[in-house]
């Protein structure tokens, strides 16, 4: 446990009725001599808090003459944070229903979680954003439909309009996972068109319904190595390494970004080499180009020359306006 967590355990155990000694303290916060001594010490000294030493009990307490100490207010660490504010800002999405009775006191308990921290809820969200990145509107109704036959493990037939080729097809499919990416929702099902698993974007599905047949389940081994052994929403096993240098200026963005699990990084003096596995390149190309000349592609020579024919023609517009 961290720091924050081993005061307010020696918090609740200094108030005990018993004082508890060094050793009780060792055992159940489960450190070492030196890190007790250096937390009684840190909430002496930083915290104000009165901590003696009973000689005749062997323990540590508070003064009991000393007005009653509490906890200033401990705060989250930055995945605490986001987990009770993403939660909090997804239910107020939510429309009354059947779930208000059960999602108010939810609701509830989380800014009880927050106000814990020292802080007014209120103040927390006025003070801290969460900014979705190019979410897009799903349909209500298809997600409800979808995420039932995901979790109920039942086939259906789906009306999908997909983007790349601007066209809708309808298919039979066996939901397998349910993908939150980039601030948008994903189907992860197995296609009886395809004979494949396939990814489709939720809000692009157009009308759901079930199919009386026996479902397919994949081996999640198989779900794992689809959605993240490549860079991207265009999942699929990696069939190459995409190799990038970036100039300085953008080294010092970019060695501070995951891009993917298996990515390779290292300094070439103040440049930066990225190595990052992929299977479509259509969204690591995009990737790309949000550098613009603060990136080259090394290799392979496939997706230098695609990149290269990309910033081509982004450049002839330019040039035909003027």
């Amino acid at each position: 446990m961290n720091r924050a967590e081993r005061i307010f355990h020696l918090h609740r155990l200094l108030q005990g009725r018993r004082p508890p000694s060094l050793a009780d303290l060792m055992e159940r916060l489960e450190v070492s001599r030196a890190t007790v001594k250096r937390d009684l010490e840190y909430m002496r000294d930083f915290m104000q808090a009165p901590i003696e030493y009973d000689a005749q009990a062997n323990g540590y307490r508070y003064t009991q003459d000393a007005p009653a100490f509490e906890l200033p207010g401990l705060w989250f660490n930055e995945s605490e944070l986001l987990a009770l504010l993403t939660m909090e800002q997804l239910l107020e999405d939510v429309q009354p229903g059947l779930l208000a009775p059960t999602l108010g006191p939810l609701k509830g308990r989380i800014r009880e979680l927050l106000a814990s921290g020292g802080h007014q809820p209120d103040t927390v969200r006025r003070r801290i954003h969460i900014q979705p990145l190019a979410q897009r509107g799903s349909r209500g109704e298809s997600f409800q439909a979808v995420a039932a036959a995901t979790l109920d493990e039942h086939p259906v037939e789906i009306e999908y309009h997909g983007r790349a080729r601007d066209a809708a097809s309808c298919r039979v499919v066996h939901p397998q996972r349910l993908l939150y990416y980039r601030d948008n929702w994903y189907l992860i099902a197995w296609c009886e068109q395809a004979r494949d698993l396939r990814t489709f974007a939720l809000e692009r599905i157009r009308s759901v319904q079930p199919v009386e047949s026996a479902y397919r389940t994949i081996d999640e081994a198989i779900l794992d190595a689809h959605t993240g052994d490549a860079f991207g929403i265009f999942t699929g096993p990696a069939q190459e390494w995409a190799v990038l240098r970036f100039t300085p200026e953008h080294a010092r963005w970019v060695a501070d970004e995951i891009w993917h699990p298996e990515q390779i990084g290292e300094y070439e003096g103040d440049a930066y080499r990225l190595r990052i596995p992929y299977a479509d390149p259509t969204e690591l190309v995009q990737e790309i180009l949000r550098h613009g000349p603060g990136v080259e592609v090394l290799a392979p020579a496939d997706l230098r020359q695609r990149v290269a024919d990309d910033l081509a023609r982004a450049s002839q517009q330019y040039t035909q306006s003027n």
